[in-house]
């Protein structure tokens, strides 16, 4: 379908600011005092680690443009220059932190204290919570710190990456020394964030900065302590790591790892009342823009924290004990439907395709699979892919036991999964050492897809087996985010994943995909022939539709053609988690779409796309969000439902649950900004992931414990 209109500027959302405003949704969860207490802790800390992130990625991507000596900086499909976009992140983001500290000091701290959990500051300290202080800092703290003068003959040191520094000016009063010195001291990461100082069953903290702060003078003996305060430093941490050439990219990726810790400074957040001698030497120590005047407009690096600094810590609450009725209740997933018994799942898979829909299904049967795999003396070989995965794996178990077993097994280990390079650096050395066949990709692409397949020997017949996903392999995420997963031992779709795994090992090439779509070669050149498939329906008065759920839509390509359906009369509902640079109910451009957001217990994840209705409707899941990186830059794979029976489950039971969402959803509005739906009236409140949770517990209805008559989950 030709475009007959050229897009303008105005009719996308800049990519960036879309971004913070997904954040800004996560922190509207912790500003939300129906959720359950500590839950709200956790999104504070979620919210944190999430800007950490866009900081050490995005942000130091654009201000490489911006600062880099590039002579013409990149133009956004908003029309943002890089710098533009610089000032209006900084701009957004001090909002943003503003808002968070104000929910922590004015809302959640006294709400912890009514819960008895109280963290105190050095002033609040009783007589015995001095004495348990000071031994903690004696016998635990003192050994290890290093308090670090910083003159001509000390220069400042590098500061780590997110690490917490307290900075001093000191005066001397006795001894050797200048007479006026900075200082600064690390805390150390092996010692808790939050030190308990009080009964056994009390629920009582100090921040370790205080204590630290408070024992300053026994740090630096012979000097006086003019005035402290604590800064944090983020860093670029967007190393490239495609675009070296290396015969051992093992060693390349360990090498650009250590480098990471020492990149540039991206950003600094310091205490509101730091002195300006102590960041004065911070921002020039670490080429901080401070102040810079952009178009009329302050661009600043320097953020002011009204609290205490690095609100990801606030994690450690999340396991405090006696504290469950501060959760939402637990909850056990149910045994996937379709799967009867869990004594052969391949007897399962043969008789019918099964869906899987984590965290709702059980991510057993999964581990199942290819724990089976490793014990079936009738299973010959083991291929998978691995992006990432939890700390003590099973399924990294399962293929070492695999490989000692005698099977064929072979890993696609991709190591440049952004921030989990180091885990699976340590996870492909054992599974060599055992034995596994592992492969590391390609050097210009990831390898995001995720698949397994089982070849195993029946008689005289040789059958493949294969798991696809829109999920990494982790046990742990799949019981917090939503994916969905498909097993089947259809031959075609099994060519499709051979000729998929002889690529990703050995290059090969020049297979007629069948069943599966594959990034890069085909897939963004497929999803918009899918999308104009729509609109040549609509233009010849035929029913037609496009449901997408996705994390982000970002290529525009894919914009426009959702543009030209929609002026084609087509009816779009798109759920996408974050990131949205298209503008929905423009008038002649997007009137027909309807883009909405739902952040709740579960981050998520799937990727499920339907194409059409009825008879004629196209069903697929996918690893791949909508995005040119996606598209272009990574081993990605969409893959078709064609069962009757479970496109009737994604279109029917799954999908109508989240765009009734008027509870945890938000609807995207023309001008970027985001709204709750307004509940009609009578309508009963609908929460998709509270719904979604009491269909898999036989249709038992699960409230917030805060609700006071929460029923718990079997």
């Amino acid at each position: 379908m030709d475009s007959c209109r050229t897009f303008q500027p105005e009719h996308f959302i800049n990519r960036e600011l879309s971004w913070l405003e997904f954040n800004a949704r996560v922190l509207e969860e912790a500003q939300d005092s129906s959720n359950p207490l500590l839950d709200r802790v956790n999104f504070l800390s979620i919210f944190s680690s999430n800007l950490d992130e866009f900081f050490m990625v995005r942000v130091a991507g654009l201000r490489e443009q911006a600062f880099g000596g590039v002579a013409a900086q990149d133009v956004a499909a908003d029309g943002f220059r890089s710098l533009t976009q610089l000032v209006k992140i900084s701009q957004r983001t001090q909002q943003l932190v503003d808002e968070q500290y104000r929910c922590f000091n004015d809302d959640i701290l006294p709400a912890l204290a009514k819960e008895e959990i109280h963290i105190l500051g050095e002033q609040n300290l009783s007589k015995k919570q001095r004495k348990i202080v000071s031994e903690f800092f004696r016998q635990r703290a003192f050994p290890i710190l290093t308090p670090m003068a910083i003159d001509p003959s000390h220069p400042s040191p590098r500061f780590h990456n997110r690490g917490l520094y307290l900075v001093a000016l000191l005066h001397r009063t006795s001894g050797l020394g200048p007479a006026d010195l900075f200082a600064v001291v690390q805390l150390p990461q092996v010692l808790p964030r939050f030190v308990h100082i009080g009964e056994p069953g009390e629920h009582i903290f100090i921040p370790l900065e205080d204590i630290l702060a408070l024992k300053l003078p026994e740090l630096f003996g012979g000097y006086e302590i003019a005035h402290h305060a604590t800064f944090r430093i983020t860093r670029d941490m967007d190393v490239d790591l495609l675009e070296q050439e290396s015969d051992d990219m093992l060693q390349a990726i360990e090498t650009r790892l250590r480098a990471r810790q020492h990149s540039e400074a991206v950003r600094l957040e310091v205490q509101p009342d730091m002195g300006r001698d102590l960041l004065a030497m911070l921002v020039h120590e670490e080429h901080i823009h401070n102040k810079l005047s952009v178009d009329g407009e302050t661009y600043n690096e320097v953020y002011p924290i009204n609290g205490m600094l690095d609100m990801t810590s606030l994690r450690e609450f999340a396991s405090l004990e006696g504290k469950d009725a501060l959760h939402e209740s637990p909850f056990r997933p149910r045994q996937p439907l379709g799967l009867r018994t869990k004594d052969d799942i391949f007897s399962e898979i043969v008789d019918r395709d099964i869906l899987l829909h984590h965290p709702f299904d059980s991510f057993d049967p999964v581990v199942q699979f290819i724990e089976s795999a490793a014990a079936d003396p009738h299973v010959l070989a083991i291929k998978q892919t691995l992006y990432r995965t939890s700390g003590d794996s099973p399924i990294i178990r399962a293929l070492i036991q695999a490989a000692e077993n005698g099977k064929h097994v072979t890993a696609l280990v991709e190591l440049k999964a952004r921030f989990d390079e180091a885990n699976n650096i340590v996870w492909a050395r054992q599974m060599e050492r055992a034995g596994v066949h592992v492969v590391y990709g390609f050097m210009d692409l990831k390898t995001h897809c995720k698949l397994a397949m089982v070849v195993r020997q029946e008689g005289k017949k040789v059958r493949r087996y294969v798991h696809l996903g829109t999920g990494n392999y982790n046990p742990t995420t799949a019981k917090l985010y939503t994916d969905m997963g498909l097993f089947t031992a259809n031959k075609v779709m099994a060519d499709d994943a051979t000729a998929l795994f002889n690529f990703l090992t050995g290059y090969s090439q020049g297979h007629e995909w069948k069943k599966l779509v594959v990034a890069p070669q085909d897939m963004q050149r497929r999803t918009i022939k899918l999308i104009n498939q729509q609109a040549e329906r609509a233009q010849q008065g035929k029913k037609s539709r496009i449901v997408a759920k996705l994390n982000a839509l970002v290529d525009r390509e894919t914009i426009e053609s959702l543009y030209l359906a929609s002026q084609t009369g087509v009816p779009i509902d798109l759920v996408v988690r974050g990131v949205c640079c298209l503008r929905p109910g423009l008038e002649g451009i997007s009137e027909n779409i309807r883009v909405r957001s739902i952040v709740d217990r579960f981050l998520e994840h799937s990727r499920i796309f339907v194409f059409g209705e009825g008879s004629k409707r196209q069903v697929y899941l996918s690893s791949a969000d909508w995005m040119p990186r996606n598209f272009e830059r990574r081993v990605e794979v969409m893959f078709p439902i064609e069962a009757p029976e479970l496109q009737h489950r994604i279109c029917e039971e799954i999908l109508p649950v989240y765009l009734n969402d008027n509870s945890r959803a938000r609807m995207l509005m023309p001008d970027g900004t985001y709204q709750r739906p307004q509940a009609k009236q009578g309508k009963k409140d609908q929460r998709s992931q509270r719904d979604l949770l009491a269909a898999a517990n036989g249709g038992k209805n699960q409230k917030n414990r805060s609700d006071g008559d929460k029923e718990k989950s079997d």
